[in-house]
């Protein structure tokens, strides 16, 4: 995949209608002989550049933790709060407002029998893979800077990957780069590589999309 020819793509888009709001790109990974339905595809992407979707981000700590998770985090769940959440419609209000949640190692037992139900049905349980399971004396301004840039890209039932890469007033080659990593990061996560993928296509969001 060519940067270069990317670019070229993408400002094929920008000559379409202007809209009088800025576009978000569209990255759209079309899938083939891949059963998505018994095999989902489920990963996540640290993109180079961030891709202008507003990601918040919440922690469940104790006092350990919280002066970390005061500083860097949108919103902090105390332990002594975690009642608060066991209600159905808190929980769910929780689950749906942040993209991402950390934990404290220490108390994850707690954070899965409060928490387990409205997070883990919408897969946004604090993930160790991503690093979002922490000891309590983390520092967690890097993994939250990371998070920040992290997209998550599910199939389900569908036959096709898609995740926003940026949006209409970044540069170039800032979109071009994050495609490129998205890529990427499809190829090892696909069980035969390209041979799993049919095309790619990128589009603004009210516009027509364009293969890459």
């Amino acid at each position: 995949m060519n940067k270069e020819d990317i670019v070229k793509q993408i400002q094929e888009l920008k000559s379409q209608p202007k809209r009088k709001f800025t576009q978000s790109y569209d990255l759209i990974i079309n899938l083939k002989n891949l059963v998505t339905k018994s095999d989902p595809v489920d990963f996540f992407v640290t993109l180079p550049h961030a891709s202008g979707k507003k990601v918040k981000i919440a922690c469940f700590c104790n006092n350990q933790l919280l002066d970390s998770a005061n500083k860097n985090c949108d919103k902090v769940i105390e332990e002594g709060d975690f009642a608060k959440f066991k209600d159905k419609k808190e929980g769910k209000k929780l689950a749906n407002g942040f993209s991402y949640f950390v934990a404290q190692a220490t108390l994850m037992p707690k954070v899965a029998a409060s928490f387990g139900k409205a997070l883990g049905i919408r897969g946004k349980m604090p993930n160790p893979k991503l690093g979002c399971v922490v000891p309590p004396n983390a520092n967690l301004e890097p993994l939250v800077k990371k998070l920040r840039t992290t997209v998550r890209l599910q199939s389900g039932k569908a036959t096709n990957l898609q995740c926003l890469v940026g949006k209409e007033d970044q540069p170039d080659e800032e979109i071009a780069a994050n495609i490129i990593a998205v890529y990427k990061a499809a190829l090892k996560s696909l069980p035969n590589e390209t041979q799993n993928i049919k095309n790619l296509q990128l589009k603004l969001t009210m516009g027509k999309p364009v293969k890459l």
